[in-house]
């Protein structure tokens, strides 16, 4: 169990690596679930992680700002993205992502 949203974050950047999407599902909250994640387009290769920033804002609720980097079929991505936490039952879970 994840004890920070720093922590959840990059644990959930090793899920998508790994394509465990069973334990991205997990740990997603269950108010902005989807039924379903997507496989990954074949031949996606992650390459690194960039955790910008990190803040609690609040007992039960953080964000953390990364920018997560791929290739795809020869063209190098870019996902920058502010993520929000929500800790209930004492357990962090991801809720939602503005890009």
């Amino acid at each position: 169990m994840a004890p920070d949203p720093e922590s959840l974050m990059r644990s959930r950047y090793s899920a998508f690596v790994k394509d465990e999407r069973a334990y991205l599902l997990e740990t997603w909250h269950p108010s902005t679930r989807p039924a379903v994640i997507e496989p990954p387009e074949p031949g996606l290769q992650w390459l690194g992680l960039d955790v910008k920033r990190a803040e609690l804002q609040g007992p039960d609720r953080g964000q953390v700002e990364f920018v997560a980097r791929s290739k795809l079929g020869g063209r190098a991505y870019r996902l920058h993205e502010v993520s929000t936490f929500v800790r209930e039952g004492g357990r962090w879970f991801y809720l939602s992502a503005q890009v």
